[in-house]
């Protein structure tokens, strides 16, 4: 039954620039960049709030950064370092649950059902949890109690950073009624676009359409905006959900537009997407090629395979038919990406090719 379900989001504030200012106390309040540089390559990949104040999110162009806060600190990511906490946190969390779903490093849910008869017991194993993370890692985190994953989730950005907010089955009308449509899983900025054309602006709006109508409108998505603006969510917490993709990408010291530059860098990286094909012992059917150009517009390309593949030969094959109906080579580039996904374990054999370093 939903009144019996307690689920949790664990979400770790500012995480990467968070373990740059514990690791480094010179660093603390300080706008920090993790990622890109004070030349103006490359991209935020996190920043601090301190960094956030002056309006700075990941994703930002780098430039664009400096104009924002001339005086921010850039540090380079410490992609080893971050795992390493990642394990410390995710280990606390198992004292508390076996069921839990990592998102990605810093953020994670966990279903305490079990244990639990009532929201406030929920609550207070929440605060625990916070606690402990603070006290035994050295970093806040926030969290969001309710009764399903997509209203944890929410809950868990409302009193960020360091807070904790519960969202029991008798408030969560009356939040969704009034929870701006961007603030709804899957809903990215063309969705919100679209939505917004549609008169959809809260979630009230959506309880004027019925599920045929917002499947026409947005697909199989649809149904699931149908149900969580009326507070359904029966997707369970997923603990051994296994590696979707595989994928490695690179940006440029200085944009390209050389054609065979631009392969060269291709099967680079398709070497290093066979090398962890190789390591998971799998293939996969959907090639991804990703692009972005100077302008920082950003395109993907997709291919589907009826039967799996795992040599850079195939990925290349493929990968070179994407490229194609990309303008790449006809206008500068400043990033290459190859994903595969679909994957499938296999038992075929890959031929080792060299070990190249993965970014």
């Amino acid at each position: 039954m939903t009144e019996n379900r307690y689920i949790l989001h664990i979400d770790m504030d500012a995480f990467f620039a968070s373990v740059e200012q514990m690791d480094n106390p010179k660093y603390g309040g300080r706008p920090l960049i993790v990622g890109g540089n004070p030349e103006g390559r490359g991209v935020v990949a996190a920043c601090s709030y301190e960094a956030r104040k002056f309006g700075i999110r990941s994703a930002l162009s780098a430039a664009r950064a400096v104009k924002l806060c001339p005086h921010a600190l850039f540090v380079r990511p410490r992609k080893e370092r971050y795992k390493e906490v990642s394990i410390q946190i995710m280990e606390i969390f198992k004292r508390y649950s076996p069921f839990i779903e990592p998102l990605s490093l810093d953020e994670a849910f966990l279903d305490i059902s079990s244990n639990h008869e009532t929201m406030e017991a929920a609550a207070e194993t929440a605060e625990e949890i916070r606690s402990r993370v603070f006290h035994e890692v050295g970093l806040t985190c926030s969290a969001g109690v309710s009764y399903n994953k997509f209203l944890a989730k929410v809950a868990s950005d409302m009193k960020k950073p360091d807070g904790l907010t519960v969202i029991p089955i008798d408030e969560a009308r009356s939040l969704l009624d009034t929870l701006p449509i961007g603030k709804f899983f899957g809903v990215g900025r063309v969705t919100e676009k679209k939505m917004h054309s549609l008169g959809i602006h809260y979630g009230r709006d959506i309880l004027r359409f019925d599920k045929a109508q917002l499947i026409r409108f947005f697909g199989k998505a649809g149904a699931f905006f149908h149900d969580i603006a009326r507070g359904v969510d029966n997707r369970p917490v997923e603990s051994q959900k296994g590696r979707k993709s595989i994928g490695t990408e690179t940006t440029f010291h200085s944009d390209i537009d050389d054609i065979d530059e631009i392969e060269k860098i291709l099967r680079d990286l398709a070497l290093k997407v066979e090398q962890g094909l190789q390591n998971k012992s799998c293939g996969a059917t959907t090639v991804t090629l990703k692009v972005r150009y100077h302008n920082f517009t950003t395109v993907t390309r997709s291919c589907t395979h009826s039967i799996p593949i795992n040599s850079v030969d195939e990925i290349m094959k493929c990968t070179r038919q994407l490229l194609e109906t990309t303008d790449a080579g006809k206008v500068k580039i400043r990033l290459l990406g190859i994903s595969l996904s679909n994957l499938t374990n296999t038992s075929l054999k890959i031929p080792v090719q060299l070990d190249l370093p993965f970014f």
